[in-house]
């Protein structure tokens, strides 16, 4: 046996054909597993079902972030094959950027790549934690980023011959309006504007706050002690707007009802006592076993990967063990995991 306090006791294994590689026709024809997070009984439905599944009165909180096409693919200036991924603007230009890359060991400062004869990139340093500071010419401005990028899927969705159209439109919530995250925040994928409209009709709110999705949510842990893993920071933000109507449903007892991983992270990061406070914020917050949660009541979430920060947040909310055993109904049932997969509500 493994404590809880090591990476390994976070461990699980999955077939590979669980692993979805495309998405359901329609968004909220996935399927759902509600779990509630006391008793750790669960039930079956669709996610189109969600209306009737919460209360009158919830409010849901939606990440209105919007991905970017972060994913560049180029040649070094010795011919041979480079991909960056852009995870920050340093300079609010777009000259200068953090970028991951693969094969990171054979970068060094001063090398160049040239991204589909349009955009050359120099290496100005390399960073700690697998980064390189990248010097870009033209800059990265957004319309640039348009046209020399792509979609930035994860690696276990499988693309030879790079992103397909579908991953254009549905790699991309129905919320998505600020520019800026390098992964999807992959709860709201299963939102339709049907579903909005009988949510609404239910009596159930919705309000959006902002979290750019970057490498904290994703990077895998590499150290066996919990404890010692550090995020990668991301920005998040919260209008006055989203805060009053987040902080007035805390006031009278109804449940706020997180849209996902990064919505828990934003709403926790930003908690002042029982109410979450306005503005913009970088965050490093890593909620692992055991967390005290001030906001969240309820979450809707995907199924996560092993040895993951996102399975160590939903640990941390409903209970490992209850956590660990709805995953395995959720693969004899035959469940989608991860980015395009099913979902799971815990109330």
């Amino acid at each position: 046996m493994f404590k809880d306090d090591t990476i390994q006791a976070y461990s699980y294994t999955l077939p590979e054909s669980l692993i979805a590689q495309h998405p359901l026709p329609d968004r909220d024809y996935d399927r759902l597993m509600m779990l509630n997070r006391r008793t750790g009984n669960v039930s079956h439905h669709y996610f189109r079902e969600l209306p009737t599944l919460l209360r009158e009165g919830d409010l849901l909180v939606v990440n209105d972030t919007r991905v970017i096409p972060a994913r560049l693919v180029g040649q070094k200036a010795t011919g041979g094959k480079v991909e960056l991924l852009l995870v920050r603007n340093l300079d609010n230009t777009g000259k200068v950027w953090r970028c991951m890359a693969k094969r990171i060991a054979r970068m060094h400062t001063g090398t160049r790549f040239q991204f589909h004869q349009v955009v050359e990139g120099i290496v100005r340093e390399v960073e700690e934690r697998s980064t390189l500071k990248v010097e870009f010419s033209p800059p990265l401005t957004e319309g640039v980023i348009q046209e020399v990028g792509e979609v930035p899927l994860p690696p276990y969705i499988f693309r030879p011959e790079g992103p397909l159209e579908e991953d254009s439109r549905r790699y991309q919530t129905i919320f998505a309006r600020r520019a800026g995250a390098v992964a999807a925040p992959t709860a709201g994928l299963h939102f339709s504007l049907e579903l909005l409209s009988a949510l609404r009709d239910q009596g159930i709110e919705t309000v959006s706050i902002t979290l750019h999705v970057g490498p904290g949510t994703f990077l895998p842990i590499r150290v066996e002690k919990i404890s010692e893993h550090t995020m990668h920071e991301e920005y998040f933000e919260i209008s006055r707007e989203s805060a009053q109507h987040i902080n007035e449903a805390k006031r009278q007892g109804r449940r706020i009802i997180a849209v996902g991983t990064t919505v828990v992270r934003t709403l926790e990061s930003a908690a002042r006592g029982n109410e979450v406070e306005e503005g913009g914020h970088w965050t490093s917050l890593f909620i692992y076993p055991p967390y005290l949660f001030r906001i969240v009541d309820g979450m809707i979430t995907n199924f996560h990967l092993p040895r993951s920060t996102l399975l160590l947040l939903v640990c941390s909310f409903a209970g490992k063990e209850h956590i660990f055993r709805a995953y395995e109904t959720a693969k004899r049932k035959r469940y989608r995991f991860y980015s395009y997969g099913d979902a799971m509500l815990i109330v």
